[in-house]
């Protein structure tokens, strides 16, 4: 099976040269590959430093068990995602999230400012980076200590609800939400909820700032055959070893989909949407799935009944230079799987 999968092409995005599967495992530095087909492993490789008992940051993806977390407890009910958040976190203060609700922070349609150009050293991005390191603050340094004071001075840019802005600070505003009503850290709860009762055979970690607070926007680092399992979870509508760990409804609640009128500025993603911090394609396979930089995924197809989880040290942090070689690549083993039923 692997070497048949191996041998697998298919055409890049905007290309009119063939690539085989392996081909685009080394074209985007790969470090591990598991595809798993109606629940069984058909295909898993290592590269590099990672072997099966390593672990990998999975960065971005992180964002997805955050959502995952929230919308599990909006379907159980213990969470209004009608609600605005200065109603659930009254320390927000005068934050542009004051004023937005619990669903536009899920779907990261808030009007806040922050920019995430990795390769502008004057961006948010690494203003956040020095309030969430655990180190000592320099001598003289007067900025927020940590994730939630940084949350608590954002200012507004745009309307809360008119159009989705990938900002990692909208994963940890959930994260605070999702601390609050359930009266534990995301670590916690993920572990209660996701990863002990999945039969996780490594345990993840989640790192955090000055005072302890994980960071939900990316801080776990996790085995991949964990991840496949995570995967797993969500093709199987919350079941898994026989075993329902939460209702159906938050997977088809995803899977379903946000609003692709608000969705745009991902040209590799032209119909997509973005909803509960998980990615959904609104392809002829319905995939949706976990994403992070430097090409991290875990891809659900619930029409090939296939999970593919990539690990990766990709170069450049944007995954659109990732996508043309890989979600070609994704598509043609899903059609591979579903041809040799």
């Amino acid at each position: 099976m692997g070497r048949q999968i191996d041998a697998l092409t298919f055409l890049p995005m905007d290309s009119d040269r063939e690539m085989t599967w392996e081909q685009s495992l080394h074209a985007n530095y790969t470090d591990g590959m598991q595809i798993l087909h109606k629940g069984e492993v058909v295909y898993e490789r290592y590269f590099g430093c990672l072997e099966e008992d390593g672990k990998h940051a999975i960065m971005s993806m992180t964002k997805s068990i955050t959502g995952l977390l929230a919308e599990i407890l909006v379907v159980e009910g213990a969470l209004d995602d009608t609600r605005l958040v200065r109603d659930i976190i009254p320390e927000i203060g005068d934050s542009a999230f004051a004023t937005a609700t619990v669903r536009q922070v899920m779907d990261m349609t808030t009007g806040v400012r922050y920019s995430e150009d990795y390769s502008d050293p004057n961006a948010d991005i690494w203003l956040y980076s020095r309030a969430a390191s655990p180190l000592p603050k320099p001598e003289g340094y007067d900025g927020p200590d940590g994730y939630w004071e940084y949350l608590q001075q954002v200012e507004a840019e745009g309307n809360h609800g008119g159009a989705f802005h990938y900002k990692t600070i909208n994963s940890d505003m959930l994260g605070w939400i999702i601390s609050r009503v359930s009266g534990k850290s995301v670590t916690e709860l993920a572990s209660e909820r996701l990863w002990r009762r999945m039969g996780a055979e490594q345990d993840a970690y989640q790192t955090v700032d000055g005072k302890g607070v994980p960071f939900a926007g990316g801080g776990v680092t996790a085995g991949l055959r964990d991840l496949g399992r995570l995967g797993l979870l969500m093709l199987n509508e919350g079941e898994i070893n026989g075993e329902r760990l939460f209702p159906a409804e938050v997977v088809r609640r995803i899977r379903g989909g946000g609003d692709p009128s608000k969705f745009a500025g991902f040209p590799t993603i032209p119909n997509g949407s973005y909803t509960s911090q998980w990615w959904v394609f609104h392809n002829d396979h319905v995939a949706f799935a976990a994403r992070g930089v430097h090409g991290q995924t875990i891809y659900v197809d619930p029409t090939a009944e296939m999970v593919l989880v990539r690990l990766s040290s990709f170069p450049r942090a944007q995954n659109g230079f990732i996508d043309p070689t890989s979600l070609p690549a994704y598509q043609a083993v899903a059609k591979f799987l579903m041809n040799r039923e």
